[in-house]
């Protein structure tokens, strides 16, 4: 009996070319992880940028066209939902998914050959572990550091808003704040808060939390749905698992995407508890 791995992207408008680099690099992964382990990968890709109403084909169509080549099983895109947000479009495949784990994954990501098979095999060697990170690069090759501690509202101003000056000013706070004392080479378990750019779930966990929150557009949905995972297992660092990672900063995106940081920082801290400084 074939084992599976379902693994969804949600889409809103990206660009084409990277999208095309990293559906290669998921295909590779994916490839490895079926001839060590016997396990196929089931893409969902989720397209928030299409049209609610009327038959107008993706323009993605042949790139998962492609991506199935090879014996691969066929890409399932959901489209027509529009721009629900970031965690609600995640749930639509993660509501129709079977498989023992679900892989929420970014579009702006490049995996390396073997994180699909290392991510499987820590998760079968962990039975405790409900949720995994990778250790992410730049695209520059330096390390990025999408482990949190658990923020205060003045951690999120400084790292999102405040000038390189102020930042050097409190540099050993932000650098504990995003772990970097402890997320090197080593595994490191008992994680709060990780990245929604990589979330290894085990199914039976994310399926006892209902997927994301829906509330969140975008934005914290990836804390708030880590902070309810530690109730229920481990959440680990495993760097043996890694991906480029291509994302920017909200602060750098415009006023939109500020209001919106600032929206779901509001529903996270009502939920999880204040924390000012």
């Amino acid at each position: 009996m074939t084992a599976f791995l379902d693994l969804s992207v949600v889409l809103y408008r990206p660009d084409p070319d990277l999208l095309a680099r990293s559906l290669d690099t998921i295909g590779a992964a994916s490839d490895r992880l079926a001839a060590e382990a016997g396990v196929q990968t089931r893409l969902w890709v989720i397209d928030n940028g299409a049209p609610q109403a009327g038959n107008t084909p993706s323009p993605f169509r042949a790139l998962l066209d492609r991506y199935a080549e090879g014996g691969r099983p066929p890409a399932t895109l959901i489209a027509g939902q529009g721009n629900v947000g970031y965690g609600a479009g995640h749930n639509l495949a993660i509501r129709r998914g079977d498989a023992p784990y679900h892989l929420i994954l970014n579009y702006d990501i490049l995996l390396e050959p073997d994180a699909l098979l290392a991510g499987w095999r820590y998760m079968e060697a962990h039975p405790r572990t409900v949720l995994l990170t990778p250790k992410v690069f730049g695209p520059s090759g330096e390390q990025e550091f999408l482990c949190k501690r658990r923020p205060t509202v003045l951690d999120l101003a400084l790292r999102a808003f405040a000038p390189a000056a102020v930042k050097r000013m409190f540099a050993a706070r932000l650098d504990r704040y995003e772990m970097r004392d402890v997320t090197g080479d080593a595994v490191v378990t008992g994680l709060e808060q990780v990245s929604g750019a990589f979330m290894l779930f085990r199914r039976d966990a994310l399926a006892r939390l209902g997927g994301f929150d829906d509330g969140y557009f975008l934005y914290f949905e990836d804390f708030d749905l880590s902070r309810r995972a530690m109730a229920l297992g481990e959440i680990a660092y495993v760097p043996d698992v890694r991906m480029v990672h291509f994302g920017g900063k909200a602060a750098r995106k415009g006023g939109a995407h500020i209001r919106m940081f600032a929206r779901s920082a509001l529903r996270f801290f009502n939920a999880h508890g204040w924390r000012l400084i």
